[in-house]
């Protein structure tokens, strides 16, 4: 059965931008879905054993070898099972949650999920990619040019030669200026920024499913 996959990432269970604009998208979205809240439910940080699984003949596996391949091995069978894929991953601290970057570092393993001989399994699959942040980082604000999250999953996730996903970045900006004073007077920015987000999410689970069908 083929499905969306949408993994969250970001630590504000329900107050969280990026969780909202997501459901959005899934309000729209038509078939089936696998959920995993990393936030909730972490995937753990790569080892030595999973890594050193990788290049060692199963055979040969220690035990810990073996329980890290098996959790890598299903990881990423779910992972090239999707036919979509919508990723909540809000901005902290100028790059990804770490929560994230977990779950990416078990995915990420040359021959099976990218640098494969014939291009990477899932190149041309639809991603979108939900990153809410706390200030303006476009073109022209104080930040720009600061944010290290976007470029760098658009290249892991987009770029040829790594997964070779169809991306598309969803960025509601300025959520901090209902709560912060300085912020105040950007307050119809943010909100202009939030309402395109959601619309813009609807429109593409839309487009998605209705490509993917």
């Amino acid at each position: 059965m083929s499905y969306l996959l949408h993994i969250d990432s970001s630590s504000l269970g329900e107050a969280s931008v990026s969780r909202k604009v997501a459901l959005s998208f899934r309000a729209a979205w038509r078939g089936p879905v696998v959920h995993h809240d990393l936030a909730a439910s972490p995937v753990p940080h790569i080892t030595a054993a999973g890594v050193s699984a990788r290049v060692t003949d199963p055979a040969q596996h220690t035990p810990e070898q073996a329980e890290a391949a098996k959790f890598q091995d299903d990881l990423i069978e779910e992972f090239l099972g999707a036919r979509a894929y919508l990723f909540t991953v809000p901005l902290y601290n100028l790059s990804m949650p770490s929560v994230f970057k977990a779950w990416l570092d078990q995915i990420m393993i040359a021959g099976r999920t990218f640098a494969v001989a014939n291009g990477a399994p899932t190149a041309g699959r639809p991603a979108v990619v939900i990153s809410a942040r706390g200030g303006g980082y476009g073109p022209g604000s104080p930040n720009e040019g600061k944010d290290y999250l976007v470029p760098t999953l658009e290249t892991i996730l987009g770029w040829d030669h790594m997964l070779g996903l169809d991306v598309t970045t969803l960025t509601p900006e300025l959520t901090m200026a209902p709560d912060v004073p300085a912020m105040a007077e950007l307050v119809p920015l943010h909100e202009k920024s939030l309402t395109a987000a959601h619309e813009h999410a609807g429109r593409l689970a839309e487009a998605i499913a209705g490509r993917a069908a």
